[in-house]
């Protein structure tokens, strides 16, 4: 089996065995298959690009091609024990709705992104004047999916003005977990684990 690109692991270490997950811009199945193969996790998955849709599919998993802006609607309040969005987040139109969304469908749901307050983009800012291209944002500015620069700070405040309850947060830099000690400053990517209080 592959190994899973960090964030992943996070969350794959973290989903209870046996449960129900949606992933949503699942890409090619990465996450489902392991947590299929490894937990007996019953997982699906919602991706907006076709040809990840067939190579999930070629998996073997249960994959659907739609949109997060506007599908999550159809999915039953609490279908499944967890919605998972890994780096789509800051891609969405409305990641405010979007994340509505994700705590009505999934008893928790895991949200994971790229920090672009990280001291590497800030440096990037400051000294060269353009928009970052690093190895965790490896596109120029024209051609990147990101759409809305989401900080750690910006989340928690959004997650806050929600009242959702965080149960978990991990912080990398690099491929390695940090201290969430200056996360905003220090991350280059975060993962929270969300749920709704009763």
């Amino acid at each position: 089996m592959t190994a899973l690109r960090p964030d992943l692991a996070i969350i794959a270490a973290n989903v209870a065995r046996g449960t129900r997950v949606l992933d949503i811009g699942c890409g090619d199945g990465a996450l489902m298959a392991a947590l299929r193969d490894a937990r007996g996790v019953d997982a699906r998955g919602l991706e907006l690009d076709p040809a990840n849709v067939a190579a999930a599919v070629a998996r073997g998993l249960s994959v659907m091609q739609g949109d997060a802006d506007v599908d999550l609607v159809d999915y039953p309040a609490g279908a499944f024990d967890y919605a998972i969005l890994s780096q789509t987040l800051q891609t969405t139109r409305r990641p405010d709705l979007v994340l509505d969304q994700l705590v009505r469908i999934g008893r928790r749901a895991f949200v994971s992104f790229p920090n672009f307050a990280h001291w590497r983009v800030r440096l990037s800012l400051l000294w060269g004047g353009r928009m970052p291209v690093t190895r965790l944002l490896p596109l120029q500015w024209y051609e990147t999916p990101n759409i809305h620069h989401v900080t750690i700070d910006d989340f928690r405040a959004l997650v806050a003005a929600r009242g959702l309850a965080v149960e978990g947060s991990w912080f990398l830099s690099g491929d390695s977990l940090t201290s969430a000690a200056a996360a905003n400053f220090r991350a280059e990517h975060a993962v929270f684990l969300l749920s709704r209080p009763d």
